[in-house]
């Protein structure tokens, strides 16, 4: 069911609920290939659906996904493939079809399902689930990929099965907004089948460095493609080296790195804290670095339990802070950390979970007025509910966690603990982290097995990074002086940890209504007569 809100009305008719009007399908007749929003997760074994087109809408310089699904009839299908051709809009411009990325979702198998502490968010459990996705040709080269132990396509399909195609279309930052057009045509032995793509393009542009810092470590991988991979889904590794922080920053949005000094105090080990690093040596470190980035000292980890060293980890925060880094710390917020006042304060930077953010909320919004930062994490599965980021949850949770509920409550970042935390075989094994937690410090997979060097995605990364994208809308809005508005739409849809939405439709509705308010402030005139895509009152162009 589609909840519709007080934003929605006025200028069209809601009625029939957005996955009708707006972005789904408009063929109703059976087939073996079919259309679904990038917010699904599709079934081995589901009925076919009905809709072979698609209309989507994003702004310049972003990423938005959609899927193709592929299901073989009796008999099976034999080499299959999927061809992308180029985009045509105004004027006849086109968004060439190197700005569209083609993967086969690949399924792997839990036997057990994540921890389920009831309440109101639950996992799905045990059962297959597409997760990491199979390039169809190496992001770095653009050149098909063949011969490796995963290879997308092509591929066969026995009957009665499901592959779905994970499309993302990156709009460049230099096309006229307007109405684009184009054709993607699954091809096999059997027979082809041609799908359509309507890509509305309003006429703004999110920023090539994100607004909301998201960070992670890579233990196992690493290199310039790793990063890469990481920086096109808004996260920045903990540490590139600092004769790639130029390049990472100008080419693909690198904004913080760590300038390192750990102390070695963590969960469970309240062992007496060695002195903090002098003064010359946190500036010493500042200098490596390039000026623009956000430098940060993830000191210390989960300290709240250890009282015997409080006094030195505050310590530790002044002598980082006056050399120029942003002490930054996963703990509870709580007075014997928090000090009086910034400069006796334990960070700059507050990194919480859900349920440490419920229980110290006071505290929380009186550093964050105070000037400091609050960010949330994401492990395991800590409480009943809350959004969470193993593998059998619904899609929403990844998305909305550092999108709109972060915005609701005056989060500004993100940090995860690490994105490559291995089994032995990564591509069908995500229990490195125990058979309660599938998925769990795994976002990214080996790239060796889908003949890449660096990482490919999973479908998570893919739903966070639409997070961090929406968070960016309401955050352009505030600066427009729409804060109110935007604020308004986000605590609809999802106000604060344990009252967000679970439906997919209401999502999109809301992140169209940012949209187009931004397309309101922000579009300049066009040489063809249009009115913008949504219905709202968005004036006439000329």
């Amino acid at each position: 069911m589609v909840v519709i809100l007080p934003f929605l009305s006025g200028g069209c008719n809601r009625s029939k609920g957005i996955s009708e009007e707006r972005r789904t399908t408009k063929i109703a007749t059976p087939s073996i290939v079919w259309i679904v929003d990038g917010m699904q997760r599709v079934k081995r074994d589901e009925p076919a659906g009905t809709g072979t087109s698609i209309e989507l809408f994003a702004a310049r310089g972003e990423y938005e996904p959609f899927q193709i699904i592929i299901r073989a009839p009796q008999g099976g299908l034999n080499n299959v493939n999927v061809l992308a051709q180029d985009l045509t809009g105004p004027g006849g411009q086109k968004i060439t079809k190197n700005n569209i990325t083609l993967y086969r979702e690949h399924y792997i198998y839990l036997s057990q399902g994540s921890s389920d502490w009831g309440g109101s968010n639950r996992p799905l459990g045990p059962g297959w689930y597409p997760e990491p996705l199979i390039p169809f040709v190496d992001p770095q080269t653009g050149q098909d990929l063949s011969g490796a132990q995963l290879d997308a396509v092509p591929f066969n399909l026995a009957e009665n099965r499901n592959q779905p195609i994970w499309v993302d279309v990156f709009v460049p930052r230099n096309v006229q907004a307007g109405q684009y057009t184009g054709t993607f045509t699954v091809t096999s032995d059997q027979g082809n089948m041609t799908t359509q793509l309507t890509l509305n393009v309003w006429d703004f542009e999110l920023p090539l460095k994100p607004s909301f810092p998201a960070i992670t470590q890579l233990r196992n991988a690493g290199g310039k493609e790793a990063y890469i991979e990481l920086l096109k889904h808004k996260f920045n590794p903990y540490s590139v080296g600092t004769e790639l922080e130029r390049e990472l920053i100008d080419d693909y949005g690198l904004v913080a790195q760590t300038t390192g000094f750990w102390s070695g105090i963590d969960y469970g080990n309240c062992n007496p804290m060695p002195p903090p690093p002098s003064l010359s040596d946190v500036q010493d470190e500042v200098k490596k670095h390039q000026i623009d980035l956000l430098l940060f000292s993830h000191y210390a980890d989960e300290i709240e339990a250890c009282p015997n060293i409080f006094n030195d980890v505050v310590q530790w925060a002044k002598r980082l802070r006056e050399g120029g880094v942003k002490p930054l710390l996963p703990t509870n917020v709580i007075p014997a950390l928090m000090g009086d006042s910034n400069e006796n304060s334990a960070a700059d930077i507050w990194v919480v979970l859900p349920k440490m953010y419920d229980a110290y909320t006071d505290n929380i919004n009186q550093v964050i007025q105070r000037g400091e930062e609050v960010w949330t994490y994401n492990a395991l599965v800590q409480d009943e509910y809350s959004p969470k980021w193993t593998i059998d949850f619904p899609p929403i949770n990844f998305r909305i966690q550092p999108g709109f509920i972060s915005q609701s409550l005056d989060v500004t970042g993100v940090q995860y603990w690490v994105f490559d935390h291995w089994t032995e075989d990564p591509w069908n094994d995500l229990t490195k982290y125990g058979n309660e937690y599938p998925g769990d410090g795994v976002f990214v997979y080996p790239g060796n097995m889908v003949g890449i060097s660096g990482v490919a995605p999973g479908m998570r990364l893919k739903w966070i990074r639409e997070g961090i994208e929406d968070w960016e809308y309401v955050h352009m809005l505030k600066a427009l002086g729409h804060a109110d508005f935007a604020l308004n739409i986000t605590r609809q849809v999802a106000p604060d940890w344990k009252n967000w939405t679970r439906s997919t439709d209401e999502l999109y509705a809301a992140r169209i209504s940012l949209g187009d308010k931004i397309h309101q402030n922000s579009a300049q005139p066009l040489e063809q007569s249009w009115s913008g895509f949504s219905g709202h009152q968005i004036p006439v162009y000329k």
